[in-house]
């Protein structure tokens, strides 16, 4: 009496084990082509190197000569990977001479002195050039520090920064006296590695909020007295009174002159803080309206995480820090990895998304200035677009009747979440609703029109476009749009969405793998601050009767298709790991960066080539058996049974279209749903023609997994020989 085993392609988690009967249940590192599973693809590292901090944002390109780049964007350094090598590119945001060292015997800690306000925050990353006059210490020299790239470890003060070494002290201190020469490249500061959020006391300044985070610099030095008079170098963003934060130390204000730029008629020292002197140009921050210690936040508090938006125009990649400024670097030069990015001339210096328009080449600036040069004026709802073939020049951003430059504020949402380039049109979400940016030329450049509410996009990076049909992900549930706007009917909905960290939405990111006709979410689950899950739906196979969607524990931070590249490229973030290549100090974690689709096994965080352990398991199945009209069985039992016999199973069939070393198959029987499993084990080769089995159980569930490396597969159609063993 031998059965054919036949289940739905696609995982089923919206019921329990036993309400998937006929279908798969569950498993790992598996995907289905032609309604069939097999193991995913392996991977394998590009370079040898460990990038610094999170990398969340990927982006190939090639240029004139057909030399290929992948741009790799961390929340620390902005890296260019070619020819198997990393170059950094990273912007620098100042350049400061003079700095001095200061180390402290039996300790790694040196302490940098400059000679104006530096602007640094804990984690940044600095690089030492022209050191010179390092000489009162025998452990270190210029070349510890020339050339090289630390972490900051803490800021003492506005004009001070620590940093830890590689060696301890072990000879005689350096004093302030040494590195006369030594500048200091100030890199430009992406954000933190992870995006956290709170409510109430812990959660910003002083355990609260503050409202209107404008920011501005010292115009004059503040000494350290009873000087209560601030002048800044514009306090037009900031209230007619409130409080500022200079340093550690938080001032007072009762008066703002706009015209002077002065503040006046406050106090020193609020807060329970420490009066100090203050340097021109220091950053002042405005925290008017904040919640002091152990009083209640009245709204949510989140922390943006360090991201990048990449793109290219023409041989020029555009590269904008996530709510911050827009750069540019050209690949087109032969000397082009020795150069860094810079600053985007007289664009928007703070945005929350770009993108190159295409096929008009329009650079287009999402949640921007209204004001372009003006951080403060920074409208979550406004698009900002350049005249069409100019990004850089003094009217690019300018409204024109001679020229394509204009804005749009839209009117659904709160914030503009994404945008992505589409056949026919860009797509732009908000946190509520979808619209369609059409090119229509002038006069008005680009047409608007919602097409979708209720429908907004959950994180930045929670979107993609495939052959003219958009998918995202939703606070709640998942969509897509090809000329219509259609809910995604997802199998796995509530087991992804129960375990969803929704803090880290932002951290959510799709991937395209067009080889198999994947889209695949990568993220966090509760509890995690760091990608760890992913969900793929398979939209060449699925139909509207049967989605076909898989869950996995495959992380990644980021995800580029083959196009540019052979295969699909990807980042890993490791929190845990801070040997990073080219940063002395690093304690944010590292990047590795990886080719997928390649073998069969992978190279784990260590380097070391490990199996990929992948698995699946179907639903519970059980037996009933057809009677004649005298009560006795007649026929084969039916798989699609009810429970109400025991089943034997003497013996199976295996089945595996491609195969490669052993493969275990698993028996998993229970009596009732509730009741505890017995699982029983048999590993398969390719010349494995049947196992015999001595199974007794009310329902089973097959599982197929391989438990090595260089071990592949692909199901095929099992047999079992089910005989009926009794109603109990």
């Amino acid at each position: 009496m031998l059965q054919k085993l036949g289940f739905a392609p696609g995982f089923n988690k919206q019921v329990t084990e036993t309400g998937a009967e006929g279908q798969w249940f569950d498993g790992d590192n598996v995907r289905f082509r032609y309604g069939t599973p097999e193991k995913i693809g392996g991977w394998s590292q590009l370079g040898n190197d460990k990038l610094t901090g999170a990398a969340r944002a990927l982006h190939h390109w090639d240029n004139n000569a057909g030399i290929k780049y992948a741009a790799i964007g961390t929340n620390r350094i902005l890296y260019v990977y070619s020819g198997g090598t990393y170059y950094d590119i990273h912007p620098i945001r100042e350049t400061i001479t003079g700095a001095k060292f200061t180390s402290t015997s039996s300790s790694t800690t040196i302490t940098v002195t400059c000679t104006g306000a530096h602007g640094l925050l804990e984690d940044d990353i600095v690089l030492f050039d022209n050191v010179t006059g390092v000489t009162g210490s025998s452990t270190y020299t210029d070349a510890t520090f020339e050339d090289v790239k630390y972490m900051v470890s803490s800021v003492p003060s506005a004009t001070t920064f620590t940093i830890t070494a590689a060696s301890t002290e072990t000879g005689t201190p350096l004093t302030t006296s040494d590195g006369n020469s030594a500048s200091v490249l100030c890199y430009y500061n992406v954000g933190p590695s992870q995006q956290l959020g709170g409510f109430g006391w812990g959660t910003a300044l002083y355990g609260g909020t503050a409202n209107g985070p404008a920011t501005s610099t010292l115009s004059t030095t503040l000494p350290d007295d009873a000087t209560t008079t601030v002048v800044l170098a514009d306090t037009t963003a900031f209230p007619a009174s409130g409080e500022i934060r200079i340093g550690s130390e938080d001032i007072s204000f009762t008066n703002n002159d706009t015209g002077t730029g002065t503040l006046s008629g406050g106090a020193r020292a609020v807060n329970g803080t420490t009066r100090a002197a203050h340097s021109s140009g220091e950053t002042v921050t405005n925290i008017s309206d904040f919640v002091a210690w152990g009083e209640a936040s009245s709204a949510d508090f989140t922390i943006d995480p360090g991201l990048w938006v990449l793109d290219n125009y023409g041989t020029k990649l555009i590269a904008l820090i996530y709510n911050g400024a827009c750069f540019e670097w050209d690949a087109a030069p032969s000397t082009a990895t020795a150069t860094r990015a810079t600053l985007l001339p007289n664009a928007p210096t703070a945005s929350r998304h770009v993108l190159v328009s295409t096929p008009d080449r329009h650079l287009v600036f999402f949640g921007t200035e209204t004001t372009v040069g003006s951080s403060s004026t920074l409208d979550d709802m406004f698009i900002r677009f350049s005249s069409q073939e100019s990004i850089d020049q003094t009217d690019s951003y300018v409204v024109k009747a001679n020229n394509t430059a204009g804005t749009q504020r839209l009117a659904d949402g709160s914030r503009i979440m994404g945008a992505i380039k589409g056949r026919d049109a860009i797509y732009v979400w908000t946190d509520t609703a979808l619209f369609l940016m059409k090119f229509v030329g002038q006069p008005f450049t680009f047409s608007f029109e919602q097409v979708g509410t209720n429908c907004g996009l959950i994180g930045k990076n929670a979107c993609i476009e495939v052959d003219g049909t958009a998918y995202w992900m939703s606070e709640n549930g998942f969509f897509m749009y090809d000329g219509q706007l259609k809910s995604l009917p997802c199998l796995v909905e509530d087991y992804v969405y129960d375990d969803l960290n929704t803090t880290s939405r932002d951290l959510i990111n799709v991937g395209l793998n067009n080889l198999f006709g994947e889209v695949t979410w990568f993220y966090c689950t509760a509890g995690s601050n760091v990608i760890d899950r992913m969900v793929t739906y398979n939209y060449l196979d699925s139909n509207s009767k049967r989605p076909i969607w898989t869950t996995g524990s495959l992380a990644r931070a980021a995800w580029q298709d083959s196009s540019v590249f052979e295969k699909p490229h990807a980042t890993y973030y490791n929190p845990n790991s801070n040997s990073s290549y080219d940063v002395i100090g690093n304690t944010d974690g590292c990047t590795i960066y990886y080719e997928q689709e390649t073998g069969t096994d992978q190279i784990d965080a260590g380097g070391a080539v490990t199996a990929i352990l992948a698995s699946i398991t179907s639903g519970d199945f059980d037996i009933t058996q057809r009677r004649s009209n005298t009560g006795t069985t007649v026929g084969m039992p039916d798989l699609r049974g009810d429970g109400e016999f025991i089943m034997r199973i003497s013996r199976f069939i295996p089945d595996f279209i491609a195969q490669t070393g052993s493969t275990r198959v698993s028996f998993v029987t229970r009596t009732y749903p509730n009741s505890s499993s017995t699982t029983s084990n048999f590993d398969i080769t390719s010349s494995t023609t049947k196992k015999d089995t001595r199974l007794r159980a009310r329902s089973i569930a097959l599982k197929v997994s391989n438990t090595a490396a260089s071990q592949d597969w692909k199901l095929g159609t099992f047999r079992l020989d089910i005989h009926p063993g009794g109603r109990r």
